[in-house]
């Protein structure tokens, strides 16, 4: 299938202007681009955002009726569909119903002079839909036909990040060998990290499925049946079953990353004093300096290949649901138990304390 990344994130969400006015105010993003019923879009509009090698498009209903307003309805704002960049998008689709997927929407081609993008769009978990998009000519193009785009500026600030490097998703009790199983047949993913992480009298599995190219990943996580209720229950009840809790982003200087969204207003999660206390002797040395990870509370883990430093905002939505991470990969290629059970723990906590 050669799934060669992210393409795009979509969300559907109440207010796609106000999505937009946040994350291009606080995250650095800038508006790229719009599509709405003038271009051919069914009662909705859609705006389209970008920083570096990231496309976010953030959905909103027109009507009532729309289905975009029943997922809204239903979840609240967030992830709806993850795209994929494919060399073949019509025998991407082809081949991932003949192995099981449920189409969704049949291959199109969108076509505008030189530009040629084919989608073709399958359900993945949940209400999760992946679109397979092939790009042909300008890529600078986000859909020929629909999406009217705007003008870059030229003197616009430098990305703090580059791409998606991971979406993490809560499922319901029992469904995570099934989802691993199914992201294997249908996409060719391979499972490359799991963890069993236990918080007093909670617990979780984690499982990550990642493309062959490396360049898509899925953390996968399920709450364990007969365990105290905890906040991947509590995600799934506030969510209405299955979806995305979080989106990592790339970055390659977490800590100014880190200071320079602070200062915009993004709130997050804290870390104990204790988790830098003890850090030079659970890892030894780290590449970044302790005393900056703990001024900005960034987490660091290592696997066999080097280290990862994440850190994970505040949620910023009324169901406490969908969030932020922001990543920095310095050799890493999967992530570090130890930081898996700190962002159980800091969810924890700010679900406890007060608003």
């Amino acid at each position: 299938m050669n799934i060669d990344g992210i393409d795009h994130v979509e969300f559907y969400v109440g207010d796609a202007q106000q999505w937009a006015f946040s994350l291009c105010t606080a995250f650095g993003f800038r508006l790229a681009g719009q599509a709405g019923p003038e271009t051919g879009l069914d009662g909705r509009r859609s705006l389209l955002l970008s920083q570096g090698g990231t496309w976010i498009v953030l959905t909103s209903a027109l009507t009532a009726d729309h289905p975009v307003a029943d997922y809204v309805s239903r979840h609240g704002d967030g992830v709806a569909g993850i795209a994929f960049e494919v060399s073949d998008a019509a025998g991407a689709h082809a081949e991932a119903v003949r192995a099981g997927a449920v189409s969704v929407t049949a291959p199109a081609v969108h076509a505008r002079g030189a530009t040629e993008v084919t989608t073709g769009t399958v359900a993945g978990f949940g209400d999760i839909t992946h679109t397979f998009v092939q790009r042909e000519g300008d890529r600078a193009e986000f859909l020929p036909g629909v999406m009217d785009m705007f003008a870059a500026d030229p003197d616009g600030p430098e990305a703090l990040i580059s791409v998606v490097d991971h979406a993490a998703v809560c499922l319901p009790a029992g469904e995570l060998n099934e989802t691993v199983a199914f992201y294997e047949k249908v996409f060719g993913f391979s499972q490359i990290f799991e963890e069993f992480i236990e918080v007093g009298e909670q617990a979780m599995d984690s499982k990550v499925v990642q493309s062959p190219s490396g360049k898509v990943t899925f953390t996968l996580i399920q709450p364990v049946a007969g365990r105290r209720p905890g906040q991947i229950d509590d995600f799934l009840a506030r969510h209405g079953g299955a979806g995305v809790q979080h989106l990592a982003l790339l970055s390659d200087d977490i800590i100014a990353t880190v200071e320079t969204l602070q200062n915009r207003g993004v709130r997050f999660l804290e870390t104990p004093s204790g988790y830098y206390d003890e850090l030079e002797q659970r890892l030894g040395r780290t590449d970044v300096r302790l005393d900056d990870l703990r001024r900005t509370n960034v987490l660091v883990d290592r696997d066999h290949w080097g280290q990862v430093f994440q850190i994970f905002t505040r949620s910023m939505h009324v169901r406490q649901t969908y969030f932020w991470e922001v990543i920095d990969r310095h050799g890493a290629r999967t992530f570090g138990s130890g930081n898996i059970k700190a962002l159980y723990e800091a969810v924890a906590r700010e679900e406890t304390a007060p608003v």
